[in-house]
């Protein structure tokens, strides 16, 4: 409840002091780290592997956001020389930014959340989880906004740019230029309306694709015109609010037009998008981590929680047996995930009743 409360709801430890204390049970936040740091190490098992499964989805969704971590700040590290390494750090030039990376993984219907908080971007952290896919398995899609920090260098991908990005440029400037920004707008609007239609007609991938060459293809193909005649007629210009939105829709076009070519790619990163608002509720209210090993205890219960809340499980039940069945867990973390832990329990009680 402690680690629900914690980094499920963004309640600081200071707080639930407060409120346990009125409640006449006192539990200073001092027991409370100490409950969670020795439970984290019992579920990470249960972490890891969904690290390893995270590795073979199908699409991955990354992004990050900033975060302190208390015991590093004022601190500068060499970064080391990599290839996931920005083209201003790959000289191990030094580094003082620090991330909470989300990562979204999803395929065969399943959805894991995974957060990692430290001197790394998403890219960088996305290239670990990668480390882990089966060599058999081709190059997953990837989803990501147009910062290039995001992608992984280092693996191959289908790199897919989030739509939401580009449309939301021209909603910044509809006030100044109501319609263009209305015409972009409005064929966003269809695009999104049948991507709505083909989700809940619970379209196949390749269904899906078909589906939006043939709706949405039209329409994307009027926007790309559209947007390249208004620069190289000289309707627009180039360093305008609306011209810097024109100007990041053609130069990223190939990426964000993915779903029209490759099927199951999104049209966009909310999904990450999402999930990081676990860890900005995190920053808001406790603002920061106190150690390294602390932004690690958070990622841990963080990414078991939120995969939890992805595929309708719930989470303090599951953290609840993870500590209950943790000797199983270190052996066989893979029986022990949010979609199969019931189907897990339920074979130990037959198992029991068979005995007996």
């Amino acid at each position: 409840m402690i680690a629900l409360l914690k980094y499920g709801s963004g309640f600081p430890f200071y707080r639930l002091e407060r409120l346990q204390g009125s409640l006449g049970i006192p539990l200073p936040a001092s027991t409370q780290w100490a409950i969670v740091k020795g439970t984290a190490h019992r579920i990470k098992p249960a972490f890891e592997e969904l690290i390893r499964q995270a590795a073979q989805g199908e699409v991955l969704h990354n992004d990050d956001t900033t975060m302190k971590i208390l015991a590093l700040t004022g601190k500068r590290s060499t970064h080391p020389a990599r290839a996931e390494a920005s083209e201003q750090e790959a000289d191990g030039s030094e580094r003082t930014g620090m991330f909470t990376s989300g990562i979204v993984s999803t395929g065969e219907g399943r959805h894991i959340a995974l957060f990692f908080t430290g001197r790394q971007h998403a890219g960088e952290n996305l290239h670990d989880v990668l480390q882990r896919r089966a060599a058999e398995l081709g190059p997953p899609i990837q989803m990501c906004d147009a910062l290039s920090r995001n992608p992984s260098k280092a693996f191959e991908t289908i790199l897919a740019h989030c739509l939401a990005h580009g449309r939301r440029k021209f909603v910044e400037v509809a006030e100044n230029f109501p319609n263009e920004c209305r015409t972009v707008l409005e064929i966003f609007g269809k695009v999104y309306h049948h991507d709505a239609i083909a989700h809940q007609q619970r379209m196949s991938p390749k269904e899906r694709l078909i589906y939006h060459q043939a709706h949405s293809g039209p329409l994307m193909d009027e926007l790309n015109g559209w947007a390249k005649a208004q620069l190289d007629d000289h309707q627009v210009e180039p360093n305008s609010g609306l011209g810097k939105a024109i100007v990041y829709l053609n130069n990223h076009w190939e990426k964000l037009t993915v779903f029209l070519r490759v099927p199951g790619a999104p049209l966009d990163n909310n999904l990450c998008e999402r999930a990081l608002k676990k860890a900005i509720l995190h920053r808001k209210n406790a603002l920061f981590y106190k150690t390294q090993n602390g932004a690690q205890v958070g990622d841990v219960f963080m990414s078991l929680i939120h995969t939890c809340q992805l595929n309708g499980v719930n989470p303090f039940d599951y953290l609840t047996e993870l500590q209950t069945h943790a000797a199983d867990l270190a052996c066989r973390p893979q029986d022990w995930m949010p979609w199969n832990y019931r189907e897990t329990l339920q074979r130990g009680l037959d198992r029991l009743d068979a005995a007996a």
